[in-house]
């Protein structure tokens, strides 16, 4: 096997391991916000690290950012206070490493 296949060969294997993580991961029955169709890349705004996120990953990504920013202005209720905790852990189980280069 050439180096070029190597490469494609590894390529093919990491776009499978993404499609097989994102089938595997659901969202819980308690999130209620926007679903989104596809994944980004994320920046921590204080590190500048970047993580890509996956379609579920993003939407819940997106969630907690939004409740915390709520909760900075004191403008959040306190089942949705509830409900970001309950998305850190979410996500802290579901994506360890982007949790710890965006969340933690």
């Amino acid at each position: 096997m050439n180096i070029k296949q190597k490469i494609m060969k590894t390529k093919e294997q990491m776009k499978t391991k993404e499609q097989m993580k994102t089938r595997e991961q659901k969202l819980p029955n308690w999130f209620d916000g926007q679903v989104y169709d596809e994944g980004l890349i994320v920046e921590n705004p204080f590190s500048k690290e970047e993580y890509e996120l996956n379609n579920i990953e993003l939407s819940m990504y997106d969630f907690i950012i939004g409740a915390n920013m709520l909760a900075e202005i004191g403008m959040i209720a306190p089942k949705n206070q509830a409900d970001m905790q309950k998305g850190l852990t979410w996500f802290r189980k579901n994506n360890p490493e982007a949790y710890i280069a965006l969340l933690d």
